[in-house]
């Protein structure tokens, strides 16, 4: 059920709030012990903040179309008296006084959130394999990874344990399990929504974004997070307030789709299902412009490099226990500490030029097309792919396609396309302009009616 129909539903007196409550806790109850997707369950303060907004509805009071909607955040976002790991044993007893900016207005839009979901330890990785809580398993397949590090959030959405949940995208968060486990993820734009109560990872690349059952969904979701927030000064002043209508017109948008690299080292299958959105947004009158993008190769080794400097700068208070944290982050930690200074200032200063670059791409087309990831998910434990016949790390590879475009600052969304012969979904990438977010949202939207169609 998207947050579209249960809205509808509960305005027409179809079902109640403590009903869609008592629906997603009964969903944790039967998938979460094998699917591990929660950290934590609320299930009492869910019960009692549903009989509430019940009651105001009854009374006249409708705060919106988050009113009443079961979610989960992404457990290193702060909810005020709750557990907030991080997937970290450095956290595990941390219980924040506050709550952080997006949890705070989701509570004012009347959601009810069931839980905090399992990560990747720290946010630091895309398996979403945690040493200290368990792995978490893709749901389309209990053999494979979620994706992550927002893999529990994926998992709450894609199974109804939740109808919204939030993550974050350092350099692929949002997107990769949106891809593995078939739904929707919006990686916003740096600086659309507030970082404030969020542990961060990557100071300069961190972003929050909502993950959903459909395009509608994320804009509504995004409708309630994005704004201006003192209490974090990247934010932008840039109002957002949009819904792609339905049905949602894309006739004369310019989509571009490159001939270099994305296309490169991708499974037959991704890239045919690519290919057919591709199709879809013609025949739906966009105009396709084929185009070659700047050096995406380089573009993310400036952004590891930024990344393996600020995580360990960001836990440097932590790192003399080196007990507390599992093998695969620390691995990525001690390499960032040896990261020369003159190597992250280097790669701050090809940021801006890279910056330049992609803003001439962007003066020739409105989006850009691209796979989300070149395969569907591998299996847990999994180190090495072949693709084209070349051996690819899964790490390196899985991220390959969505790395940049957190050096870029640029919005991208994922959404369902197809499906692998195994059934595994398969995850198109939309990529707009800064603080465009209507745009990707747009053509997402008619692409996705397109292809239920």
């Amino acid at each position: 059920m998207t947050i579209v129909e249960a809205g509808d539903a509960l305005r027409r007196g179809k079902t109640t709030c403590i009903e869609l409550t008592e629906q997603c806790l009964a969903r944790i109850e039967e998938r979460n012990g094998d699917l591990n997707a929660f950290i934590t369950v609320m299930a009492d303060s869910a019960r009692v903040r549903a009989v509430a907004l019940d009651k105001e509805l009854r009374s006249g009071i409708d705060r919106g179309p988050l009113h009443g909607i079961p979610i989960a955040h992404k457990d290193l976002i702060c909810v005020k008296g709750e557990r907030c790991t991080a997937g970290s044993k450095v956290f595990e007893d941390y219980v924040p006084d506050y709550d952080a900016t997006v949890a705070a207005r989701f509570e004012d839009a009347g959601a009810i959130t069931v839980g905090k979901t399992g990560l990747h330890e720290l946010a630091y990785g895309i398996t979403s394999a945690n040493p200290h809580f368990g792995v978490i398993r893709n749901p389309h397949d209990r053999e494979r990874i979620p994706g992550g590090s927002s893999g529990g959030s994926g998992v709450a959405v894609a199974t109804g344990m939740a109808l919204m949940a939030t993550g974050t995208d350092t350099g692929g968060s949002v997107r990769i399990p949106a891809s593995f486990c078939g739904i929707t993820g919006l990686k916003t734009t740096y600086g659309r929504v507030s970082r404030y109560g969020v542990k961060p990872l990557g100071i300069s690349l961190d972003t929050i974004g909502p993950m959903t059952q459909s395009v509608r969904d994320a804009a509504i979701s995004l409708r309630v997070m994005a704004g201006y927030d003192e209490r974090d000064p990247a934010t932008g002043r840039l109002p957002f307030n949009y819904v792609p209508p339905m049905p949602c017109p894309i006739s004369g948008l310019r989509v571009g789709v490159p001939e270099n690299y994305f296309f490169d080292a991708v499974a037959p299958e991704v890239r045919s299902a690519v290919e057919r959105a591709v199709g879809l947004c013609k025949s739906l009158g966009a105009r396709v412009v084929r185009l070659k993008t700047p050096d995406v190769e380089a573009l993310n080794l400036v952004s590891r490099t930024i990344l393996l400097v600020e995580a360990p700068a960001v836990l440097e208070p932590y790192l003399e226990n080196r007990g507390q944290f599992g093998e695969d982050v620390l691995a990525l930690l001690d390499q960032g500490r040896m990261v020369p200074a003159t190597d992250y200032v280097n790669a701050q200063r090809l940021r801006r030029l890279f910056v330049q670059e992609w803003r001439q791409v962007f003066r020739a087309v409105d989006c850009l097309l691209t796979p989300t990831t070149p395969t569907a998910a591998p299996l847990i434990g999994q180190k090495q792919m072949e693709l084209d016949g070349v051996t690819h790390d899964v790490r390196l590879a899985t991220t390959r396609f969505m790395r940049g475009i957190n050096a870029l600052g640029l919005p991208a969304l994922s959404i369902p396309c197809g499906t692998t012969g195994d059934g595994l979904p398969i995850g198109l990438q939309i990529i707009g302009r800064a603080f465009e977010e209507e745009v990707v949202l747009r053509a997402g939207a008619a692409l996705e009616d397109a292809l239920q169609a």
